[in-house]
């Protein structure tokens, strides 16, 4: 089967699947894994260049606080037509993040193939893994799916359990710096599957932007950084965004040296499988716990 993923998560959860090798195009955000993606061609790209520009400039340039993001990303139609492919995998849930359902829609429309498109509109943990079924179904892999399903969901029982009665931190997740925004959807749920106590935002939630006051009066025990689509080397330069903003010096999570940089994209704002591996993640940063691998600092480090 032929198969174009325009979802940085929709590849991930094909290559869970084991079926990388069917990957005929990708977007140029798609990333992982990196030795099953180097010969697939790129069929979209950014309207801008994030590398240039600062977290307000790229707030500013997808559309601001409204994150409506019109017009974020192109798609090569003459080179989607090219590929021909079986099915194309896509998103509706945020056009920051990819090119959008109606987007592909009229793009795959104009194909002589008529391929299928399958949007993936993941709110909630048990979304996200869900998901992983209704890709291998339509990808003819529904056993091996639901194992896999079945593997996560016990990866994430295992993390409730070694997490289980302890005291939990009140903690905050930032998806974004500026302007501040926490992050909701699947992430309050890795949040309390590792004990802690999420703030800011609920489950399933599609946030909108904060101030920082709101920061400051929910006074968290713990503070995660996890900006969408930055790696912490990008993080880390914006920390001034944070650190320099009043009141941070007596804010409970940087007194206790409780202030994490993590990986957002690999682990906690692509709903993909790898969000089960941030739950334990964030069980090492919350409890010093380990569940599975042990955490790199690439994954997690402190915020000095």
């Amino acid at each position: 089967m032929r198969i174009v993923s325009l979802l940085p998560a929709a590849t991930d959860l094909v290559a869970e699947l084991g079926l990388a090798g069917d990957l005929v195009g990708r977007t140029h955000e798609c990333d992982w894994p990196p030795e099953a993606l180097a010969g697939v061609p790129v069929v979209t790209a950014a309207a801008f260049s994030a590398e240039t520009l600062s977290s307000r400039e790229i707030s500013d340039a997808v559309g601001g606080a409204a994150h409506s993001g019109s017009s974020l990303y192109t798609l090569d139609t003459e080179a989607l037509a090219a590929l021909a492919p079986d099915v194309v995998l896509t998103q509706d849930l945020c056009d920051v993040c990819a090119v959008s359902y109606r987007g592909v829609s009229q793009a795959v429309r104009v194909l002589d193939a008529g391929p299928r498109v399958l949007s993936l509109e993941p709110r909630t943990l048990d979304d996200v893994l869900d998901c992983l079924v209704t890709v291998g179904e339509l990808l003819g892999v529904q056993e091996r799916a639901e194992r896999r399903r079945a593997e996560l969901r016990a990866r994430l029982a295992g993390v409730r359990r070694l997490t289980a009665g302890r005291a939990r931190p009140r903690v905050v997740a930032i998806e974004w710096l500026d302007p501040l925004w926490p992050a909701g959807h699947w992430v309050p749920e890795q949040i309390d599957c590792a004990g802690g106590e999420p703030l800011l935002a609920a489950p399933g939630e599609h946030t909108k932007a904060m101030t920082w006051d709101e920061v400051v009066a929910a006074r968290p025990d713990v503070l995660l950084v996890l900006p969408c689509g930055f790696p912490p080397e990008r993080t880390l330069r914006e920390r001034a965004l944070l650190t320099s903003l009043p009141g941070w010096a007596v804010l409970p999570a940087v007194r206790a040296g409780a202030v994490w940089v993590l990986d957002g994209p690999a682990h906690f704002n692509r709903p993909g499988p790898r969000v089960v591996r941030g739950a334990e993640v964030l069980a090492h940063v919350l409890h010093s716990v380990r569940t599975g691998e042990p955490v790199t600092a690439a994954e997690a480090r402190r915020l000095d």
